[in-house]
């Protein structure tokens, strides 16, 4: 999986639009809360990989070379997810989906996607 193709994935979910609050660093939100942060490079992802940091630590085993702790916010359970590495794009794609619906189930009623 490329990175645009990592981007369409993540635009093509309800509601999800393309935000760059850092310059050079793209994320993708829905309502006005990230759900994955895509960077500029290299290939990769940032996603909420559980509730919690032992839930997300999961990945860091399964995944050693490919998974690490996001700086800053990694206590609360955000991975970044190395694209074109040895995670499979379907376990990629899953990540992001549940990254997506954690988010959107914490938004107030009137940011969530129809």
């Amino acid at each position: 999986m490329t990175w645009d193709e990592l981007l369409a994935y993540c635009l093509d979910k309800p509601g999800a639009w393309q935000d760059e609050p850092w310059e050079g660093d793209v994320v993708v939100k829905v309502g006005s809360k990230i759900f994955a942060f895509l960077g500029s490079s290299p290939p990769g992802v940032g996603v909420k990989c559980g509730p919690n940091r032992e839930v997300a630590d999961e990945w860091l085993a399964r995944y050693p070379e490919d998974a690490s702790v996001m700086p800053y916010i990694g206590r609360s359970g955000w991975n970044t997810l190395r694209v074109g590495g040895g995670i499979p794009d379907d376990e990629v794609r899953e990540a992001v989906d549940s990254s997506y619906e954690a988010v959107v189930s914490k938004l107030p009623k009137r940011e969530r996607p129809t």
